[in-house]
């Protein structure tokens, strides 16, 4: 049971009143809370306020302030009893005295923080996208729930405001991600540029945004541990002996996404119709799920002596990311390299074991944890992009490689297959010996035919 009490805590002539709330836990153990109320009273009539005065004045301001207390006292008590006893703290207090002074109403827009992400989700199907059309993606829609799981979980009963989103909340937030939640530098940092945009989004509400908000730092960072398969891996893994069905037809979808380029979502929803002659040249056209792009691939040799026996059939990204690691497990590609893995893991971070049933042995959480694995263990469908793009960088013309990967620029071909400016200049510097080299070795022609004539 709780007990509310409101006390005069100021030297000024007047000042709002705090309210004091008690209570008991279920251990026994007694909490005192204390916030500030809007409700000014003199600091002359509060002397008599639990007095029984026979002052007049005094009698009929009584009876009015306490109709007015009563009312804030049955809110707050009311709402005390809607949670349980450990989730009760100074910050609830404050936060539902803000909010009996300020209720939300249809017509007045929310400035919390977690009610600007769930609008972003709630107006999902009418929202412009990333290539003009209408509607989020099914990842972007779970990317802002997934903050807005995370938000509540950070904030607990404190209740941020989008105005709060400011340079010492990211870091905090950032810091929280990394050390508590543990999770990798890109995931979190991602997570901070949706948190920017959903503050932006807000100000087009009339929301209150930090001054700060501009400044927020939420630069992806550059690719590490670029995981492909080179030229050699991939005539291991051709030339390997296979003996299950499933593996064979595994292998002809990694060996076709290695030498067309595409996301595996992408991919594996190929069949004949998407092979087409155009003016006499066959080719493999498809509409890209994440960008909406048009691509137009060439069906060069190598792609029709894997598709010569037949189309792979179908099967999900699920099964073909298992696959994948068993036949490059089977292919002997098992360099120990740096990279991560999806495990599950305990709140320290440590590996949770499983038992002889494939079960694990506790509940945990799925974590990508950075270490030195076997290269086989890394697998997934995403090496098919990035094995094409880094296998015909230097070789292909740039421009020509974006064509068919649908990268937008290329610096995000470069960061996607960790490259940086000065291998950019190595490339060029490249192809000006070969010009050189080329130049020199030309046959003098003019010589030979003057000889030729006597």
């Amino acid at each position: 049971m709780a007990t509310i009490n409101f006390l005069f805590r100021s030297t000024r002539k007047s000042a709002p009143l705090t309210v004091r709330l008690l209570f008991r836990d279920k251990k026994g153990k007694d909490h005192t809370l204390s916030a500030k109320t809007k409700y000014i009273v003199s600091a002359e009539y509060w002397k008599f306020h639990n007095k029984n005065s026979k002052d007049a004045s005094i009698k009929s301001q009584k009876v009015k302030i306490n109709a007015d207390l009563i009312v804030i006292e049955n809110y707050l008590l009311q709402e005390f009893n809607k949670l349980t006893i450990n989730t009760i703290n100074k910050d609830w207090l404050k936060n539902q005295l803000e909010l009996f002074y300020n209720p939300f109403t249809e017509t007045k827009q929310s400035d919390l923080l977690i009610d600007a992400i769930q609008r972003i989700i709630d107006e999902a199907p009418t929202r412009k996208n990333g290539i003009g059309g209408l509607g989020l993606s099914k990842s972007r829609i779970n990317s802002y729930i997934s903050l807005k799981n995370i938000i509540t979980e950070y904030q607990k009963q404190k209740r941020f405001k989008v105005k709060d989103v400011d340079i010492k909340f990211s870091k905090d937030f950032l810091i929280y991600l990394l050390n508590k939640k543990n999770y990798q530098k890109s995931y979190a940092l991602k997570k901070i540029a949706d948190l920017k945009t959903v503050c932006n989004d807000a100000s087009f509400y009339g929301i209150e945004t930090s001054t700060q908000l501009k400044k927020i730092d939420s630069t992806k960072p550059q690719n590490e541990n670029i995981l492909y398969l080179n030229p050699k891996e991939l005539k291991q893994i051709e030339d390997t002996n296979l003996l299950n069905e499933a593996h064979i037809n595994a292998r002809k979808w990694l060996l076709l996404g290695c030498n067309i380029g595409q996301r595996g979502g992408d991919l594996l929803q190929l069949n004949e119709a998407n092979f087409i002659n155009r003016n006499g040249l066959e080719v493999i056209e498809l509409k890209q799920q994440k960008t909406g792009k048009n691509v137009t691939i060439p069906v060069l040799e190598k792609t029709k002596e894997i598709i010569k026996a037949g189309y792979p059939y179908k099967i999900s990204i699920q099964k073909f990311n298992n696959y994948i690691k068993d036949i490059c497990k089977l292919a002997g590609i098992d360099e120990m390299i740096k990279g991560s893995k999806i495990l599950m893991v305990d709140e320290n971070n440590n590996e949770i074991p499983k038992d002889n049933k494939g079960n694990y042995i506790s509940k945990g959480f799925k974590r990508k944890i950075a270490g030195t694995y076997p290269k086989w263990e890394l697998m997934a469908s995403h090496v098919c992009r990035r094995s094409f793009c880094s296998n015909l960088y230097g070789i292909l013309p740039t421009p020509l490689i974006m064509s068919v990967s649908a990268h937008s620029s290329e610096k995000m071909l470069l960061n996607y297959i960790g490259k940086d400016s000065l291998d950019y200049a190595q490339q060029i510097a490249d192809f000006y010996t070969l010009q050189a080299l080329k130049e020199k070795k030309e046959p003098q022609l003019n010589l030979i035919k003057k000889v030729a004539n006597q």
